[in-house]
């Protein structure tokens, strides 16, 4: 009789094979490609591990199939239920729609409509209700204990981070001198999965490979866990990285996290709003704010180049207001957007003049707000709020100085 393995063992080599195996023909290979703008940022090669552009967006859904794949038919029949923001419910909803199973996913409000409308797309019931992810998982466990329905858990299960994990045999197979693998952490199934098959096939190849998780630092749970030897529970804060705010990381991959993961950073909400604008700009890739916390790492100093890196960009749905705001936020983290408030004598012409300064600058004038209210402002003045978009932060200075050279008093208004 063959032994079942334990929750908490590091998944083998041959499970992670067996895995991909089952799910060839259902998910995507996505392409793994060379990125010149990190390389020279970070030193060394970068190669850019494209799971974006997986089915439903994201690394999910082979957690998700594997998970389902191995419920018995008696499983199946009750049918399944999931709790997600996003991508996990779409990975559910796939994959259960694939092989005929019945799913309920519980979204908290305010989800994201395009991920709302992809789940219902999959085919699943959706059960909008609740603020967190938090009380939807909770609302899920519920329905699970009053149905009989199979509960999918995001992460914290074994066949999940098996599923996961195949994403890092595509790493090795695509870049077999790989030295340092990144990506973000949420629960831990990923990078749980990820650090296991790649470690795995690197020893029986002879070498080894280092793995950094990420996280941002309005949800960093992981460091005070590792500290502490077990998972911690921490108040978060709100992150545009929502894939991956879990106020506590799964107990199932917290061990192998233990075991296996290198190192752990964090990275700001500016850094990652950089990252997403780098990836647009050169990479030419749209990916949501948790897929892009590994290349925030790179751009902030976070991590060292040691030989060929490849960071995981796991997901790439993400709404495209965010993405907006997202775009409008990393330029001007990164000192090439700002909007500026110029206190001024209410006389004709001087928005004009203002404008004529700029120019000459080679500033260019995205938005404009011009006033005579508020501000505690006399009867004989009024304010112009410019947004001007700049090379940088050395022509953001330009322009400023050349308005103060003509006697203007501009102020950089906080973002």
């Amino acid at each position: 009789m063959t032994a079942v393995p334990s929750l908490a063992a590091v998944p083998s080599l041959a499970e992670f094979t067996a895995a991909a195996d089952s799910l060839s023909g259902v998910i995507s290979r996505t392409p793994t490609e060379l990125s010149r703008a990190l390389s020279e940022s970070l030193g060394s090669t970068v190669m850019l591990k494209m799971e974006n552009l997986q089915r439903t967006g994201s690394f999910k859904v082979r957690g998700a199939t594997y998970r389902l794949s191995r419920l018995t038919a008696e499983e199946r029949a009750r049918g399944v239920v999931a709790a997600s923001a996003g991508n996990h419910a779409q990975g559910v909803a796939l994959a259960a729609q694939m092989l005929g199973i019945p799913a309920t996913i519980f979204m908290p409000l305010g989800v994201p409509v395009p991920k709302l409308l992809a789940t219902r797309g999959y085919g699943a019931e959706v059960v909008l209700e609740g603020e967190t992810v938090a009380t939807s998982l909770r609302l899920a466990a519920e329905f699970a204990e009053r149905t009989g329905a199979v509960l999918i858990h995001p992460f914290d299960h074994r066949d999940i981070v098996v599923g996961q994990g195949t994403l890092g045999l595509e790493v090795i197979e695509d870049v077999p001198d790989v030295d340092t693998v990144i990506m973000g952490i949420g629960g831990g199934g990923l990078i749980a999965g990820v650090a296991a098959a790649v470690k795995a096939a690197a020893a029986a190849a002879g070498r080894t490979v280092r793995v950094i998780g990420v996280q941002a630092e309005n949800a960093a749970a992981m460091p005070p866990s590792l500290e502490a030897g077990s998972p911690v529970e921490i108040q978060t804060h709100p992150t545009i990285a929502d894939g991956i705010l879990v106020a506590r990381p799964g107990d199932v991959p917290f061990e192998i996290i233990r075991e296996l993961v290198d190192e752990v950073v964090t990275v700001s909400e500016d850094d990652i709003a950089r990252a997403l604008l780098v990836l647009l700009e050169h990479a030419k890739v749209v990916v949501e704010p948790a897929g892009a916390v590994g290349v925030a790492a790179i751009l902030a100093g976070k991590v060292h180049g040691t030989g060929v890196t490849v960071p995981i960009l796991s997901g790439g749905n993400i709404d495209p207001m965010l993405l907006q705001r997202v775009v409008a936020h990393g330029l001007a983290a990164s000192g090439r957007y700002a909007t500026v408030r110029i206190p001024l004598p209410d006389r004709p012409g001087q928005l004009a003049k203002v404008s004529d300064l700029l120019a000459q600058a080679g500033a260019n004038v995205m938005e404009v707000l011009h006033t005579r209210h508020g501000h505690g402002l006399q009867i004989s003045d009024m304010i112009l709020q410019l947004s001007i978009e700049t090379r940088g932060p050395e022509h953001t200075e330009l322009a400023l100085d050349t308005l103060r050279q003509a006697g203007f008093e501009p102020v950089i208004v906080p973002d």
